[in-house]
């Protein structure tokens, strides 16, 4: 019998009951002579990192469907930080990002933690981790990655943009000229307007006293 290439825990966060997604990733890691580990759902992150420990796991997998997983996402990679565990871990299912894994996951523990965007991409990743000559790469191209997303994240929505002093105070130059200029072209206007007002009643009034006469 071929010796397991690795082996991958595998769980569904608490909380969570979601495992197609899963179920796939195992089935496709399975096919790709990996040992699977599957806790099932609605899984204790203690329990989980008991499993890992217990079954010498080379990596462990989360996945979630709804909203609330990603905080106990989160709570899972603060725990295997405090716990010292420096085991790579892959985040998966309908609920999570790349943004989220960057920002969120990632800051919450050293080792390597990788989103798996579907089950075509997990027997590549899970392969370059185990490698020594690939997971040198991987982990730098995923440091670089994740940095260039947080940054973005962090800037995003605070961009507020300020004019310099010199700028503001030409534009308001600017303006004041447009106003005052604006101010003499009505005062012209006005007085075109009652010059020709005057005169159009100087012409009815001329009228009306031929008509009399």
């Amino acid at each position: 019998m071929q010796k397991a290439k690795g082996k991958v825990v595998m769980a569904t966060v608490k909380g969570d009951v979601h495992d197609i997604g899963k179920n796939i990733v195992g089935v496709v890691l399975q096919c790709n002579n990996y040992d699977v580990v599957d806790l099932g759902v609605m899984v204790p992150a203690q329990k989980i990192l008991d499993a890992a420990k217990a079954e010498k796991a080379d990596v462990i997998g989360l996945s979630g469907l709804i909203t609330p997983s990603l905080d106990e996402m989160v709570n899972f990679a603060k725990e295997l930080e405090r716990q010292g565990f420096d085991i790579p871990l892959l985040i998966g299912g309908a609920t999570t990002s790349r943004a989220h894994t960057a920002v969120k996951v990632d800051k919450a523990y050293h080792g390597p933690v990788v989103w798996v965007k579907d089950a075509s991409r997990s027997v590549p990743v899970v392969a370059a981790l185990l490698s020594d000559d690939q997971k040198p790469k991987l982990i730098a191209e995923l440091d670089k990655d994740y940095e260039s997303i947080r940054e973005r994240h962090a800037n995003k929505g605070g961009k507020e943009k300020f004019l310099s002093l010199e700028k503001a105070r030409s534009s308001r130059e600017c303006c004041n000229s447009r106003t005052s200029m604006s101010a003499v072209e009505l005062i012209a206007h006005t007085h075109r307007s009652t010059r020709r007002s005057s005169s159009r009643c100087s012409r009815i009034t001329r009228s009306r006293n031929c008509a009399t006469t």
